[in-house]
């Protein structure tokens, strides 16, 4: 797989770079347009800096949201434009179409050392087309841009999309910085971690996480877990949970688990329950056994969360993915606060999984720094640790 520095080495003066970044950052709800989160802008920011340094011209493309392959200004990545020229100290041409008569007119003017961003990928259906027709002919317009293209956008790497998959075969291609430090993060995580080895998961579904809980259950020493997921496996062990969440269809599923497990999955032994999904609701700290039937479970509670610090202090490794509680509501966000900062602790290596694991560790103000890595891409961890092929990944050794 080449790299951001050799092509550096190659030099790139006055050649058109076409780089995708991940740059589906959120917004805060109350003021549209507000980045509540600028992670992943910043995270690209190394690459962008070493070609625009470099002299290259450098063509952003990204995707926001889910739009339904047609333009929606509710979309625009121009609010990210500004985000990512304050972030960058220097100006950003914004493009207000992604390969129509703008976007080539402004690619044509672009200077040494300039940076564009495209408007919104997914504003046009071949970028996520099923057929490889469509999608191909989407990937030509994007690839007559540049000369040469990059990918760090780990977040998109497991899509196999025209701008992550297809663009790749049709220029000099090579991995940004980013990319190259999440794949290898990973692989340490998953094919040689320092043992005691403790993974924690949370997140909503039990059926979101059971790939990774199967391919993962082998290689650790516990496996915590938490979230609206852990409820689904307190009714496989017997107990009542009220209005939690739950996967009817899982508790078979999560019985075999538990008896494969022998002991190293780790359930919450009491949580937060309230009255409905509000931070105004009436709430109330009970243990597993005694869960109201007209509650729902909205965070783990205070000995769940000592339970999983004290399982997580002797780990040498900690991968983390998924919160404990609805976090962004402060009545439920104390058992995601107390395991995070546990596993800043450890004496050891730790991985915060992307996705609202992320979000958790910014929105709760803790030390990004005190964790050993922390991902850009959830989705995408989750299925490397699968063992799947991550097709950006695959295009890029190529």
């Amino acid at each position: 797989m080449k790299t951001l520095d050799d092509l550096l080495g190659e030099g790139v003066s006055g050649r058109r770079v076409l780089v995708r970044a991940d740059l589906n950052v959120p917004f805060d709800k109350a003021n549209p347009g507000v980045i509540s989160d600028d992670g992943r802008a910043r995270a690209v920011l190394p690459t962008l800096i070493a070609l625009r340094d470099a002299g290259a011209r450098v063509i952003v493309m990204s995707h926001l949201g889910r739009p339904k392959g047609a333009p929606d200004p509710k979309y625009t990545l121009r609010p990210v434009a500004t985000r990512l020229a304050e972030l960058l100290g220097s100006s950003v041409v914004f493009a207000e179409d992604t390969v129509g008569p703008e976007a080539r007119q402004t690619v044509e003017s672009l200077q040494d050392g300039q940076v564009l961003l495209l408007e919104n990928l997914r504003f046009n259906k071949g970028e996520t087309s099923k057929d490889d027709a469509e999608r191909g002919a989407f990937a030509d317009e994007l690839a007559a841009f540049a000369d040469f293209y990059v990918d760090d956008a780990f977040g998109a790497v497991h899509r196999k999309h025209a701008s992550v998959y297809d663009v790749a075969a049709r220029l000099p291609h090579y991995a940004g910085g980013l990319v190259l430090k999440e794949v290898e993060v990973l692989k340490r995580v998953s094919e040689s971690p320092e043992q005691p080895y403790v993974v924690v998961l949370g997140g909503s579904k039990v059926s979101d996480k059971l790939a990774v809980i199967q391919a993962l259950l082998p290689k650790v020493d516990k496996l915590l877990v938490g979230g609206g997921m852990c409820f689904t496996f307190l009714k496989a062990q017997g107990h009542e949970v009220g209005k939690s969440l739950l996967e009817a269809e899982m508790i078979s599923v999560c019985q075999e688990l538990l008896a494969k497990a022998e002991g190293r999955i780790v359930l919450p032994v009491d949580v937060v329950a309230a009255t409905e999904f509000s931070a105004d609701a009436d709430h109330a700290v009970v243990d597993i056994s005694d869960i109201p039937g007209d509650r729902l479970g909205l965070d783990i509670g205070p000995k769940s969360t000592a339970l999983f610090a004290e399982a997580i202090a002797g780990a040498k490794t900690v991968f983390w993915n998924g919160p404990m509680g609805v976090f962004e509501l402060a009545p439920f966000a104390t058992g995601t606060r107390g395991v995070a900062e546990a596993i800043t602790k450890i004496d050891g290596f730790s991985v915060v999984g992307g996705g609202d694991s992320a979000a958790a560790v910014r929105t709760l103000g803790l030390d990004e720094n005190a964790f050993g890595h922390i991902s850009t891409g959830g989705g995408a961890s989750l299925e490397y640790l699968e063992g799947k092929t991550l097709p950006g990944v695959a295009a890029l050794e190529k």
